[in-house]
């Protein structure tokens, strides 16, 4: 059986939502006596999703319908990505508690004729930037200056932070280099090299005038400012995972998971713990004080990547909100 990558990242992500779901917004000692061992934890009946799996279809769909016409290309992707927040928006199914920089970003896109730079949140580096980024880094046939350009595009059209924008890079290669079998070993040192090439690389035909909204002298500046901050949370994580008990929580070691380089971290960390083990680790993901639905999705997205759909159990992929729409779009980047 092939590995399917795509088809396991996205079906992995979706599952990691679901699990995390209930548990978001409460502690670890109430999640405990809530739902009992965190190692056995169960996927809900109904296994509904939040707008993290929501937003995760609208840029996989966005960016098919993109690779469709032609050539990626700044402008094709984000027409069609403008096009899928702002369906999203006004979607009833859109009642998933999502966060307000996304709400007010898609608001502010829907106006005919105005620049996506003047809807983006410049101060806002909230995880939703990078929590829906996986399908950039399945997607086959990208050169790694499209990967980065549509990472560092679908994060800004919400959140314009540089920290937003290197985090959803980052996210999308660790995705991408997991998916075409890298050693989980040597994720972070990869990862932590890539940030280093690209620290003062601003994606002009990507980003355009968009630094200009930030504070600082030039766009080399702004771009330098969000790479830093993963720099220094890459850091902390290639210590925790040679220090930290598989028994606590996460977050003590990298960060809650609301902000985007945080949610990156600790979603590695969760899977870095447990390589080969997927469903332990979306366990440990979604029984974490933090932001657990967005942590657990990009560890299921991880060990998705990684290990391909057989990763999940049959009865949990079976009953996941959304399972023909994953499968479609993981089927389409598998073939």
């Amino acid at each position: 059986m092939p590995k399917q990558p795509a088809t396991g990242a996205l079906l992995g992500l979706a599952l990691g939502d679901a699990l995390g779901y209930p548990t978001e917004f409460k502690t670890v000692p109430l999640i405990l006596s809530m739902f009992g061992p965190w190692r056995e934890l169960e996927l809900s009946q109904r296994a509904r999703v939040s707008d993290d799996t929501q937003m995760t279809l609208a840029v996989g769909r966005a960016l098919a319908t993109a690779m469709e016409r032609g050539f990626l290309a700044p402008k094709r992707l984000e027409r069609s990505l403008r096009e899928e927040f702002v369906d999203w928006y006004q979607s009833p199914e859109n009642n998933r508690a999502p966060g307000n920089t996304c709400l007010r970003a898609c608001e502010l896109l829907k106006a005919e004729g105005r620049a996506w730079q003047d809807a983006s949140r410049i101060g806002s580096k909230g995880c939703g930037a990078n929590m829906r980024v996986a399908p950039i880094g399945l997607a086959p046939g990208l050169s790694g200056e499209q990967r980065a350009g549509a990472a560092q595009l679908q994060a800004a059209l919400t959140h314009g932070h540089p920290t937003a924008l290197a985090a959803s890079d980052l996210t999308a290669h660790a995705v991408h280099l997991l998916a075409r079998g890298a050693d989980p070993a040597g994720l972070v040192g990869h990862l932590r090299s890539y940030a280093l090439d690209n620290r003062t690389r601003y994606h002009h035909t990507w980003l355009g005038d968009l630094w200009t909204r930030s504070q600082d002298p030039g766009p080399e500046q702004f771009v330098a400012r969000g790479w830093d901050e993963c720099l220094e949370i890459l850091g902390r994580l290639q210590e925790a995972v040679r220090t930290v008990s598989p028994e606590t929580d996460p977050c003590l070691a990298t960060g809650e998971g609301w902000i985007a380089e945080e949610a990156l971290a600790t979603g590695l960390l969760c899977f870095l713990l447990f390589p080969d083990e997927p469903v332990t680790a979306l366990r440990r993901a979604a029984c974490t004080a933090g932001d657990s639905d967005s942590v657990a999705c990009l560890t299921g997205a991880f060990a998705g990547a990684w290990l391909g759909a057989e990763a999940w159990p049959a009865d949990w992929a079976e009953r996941i909100e959304y399972r023909g729409d994953l499968s479609a779009l993981g089927a389409l980047w598998d073939a």
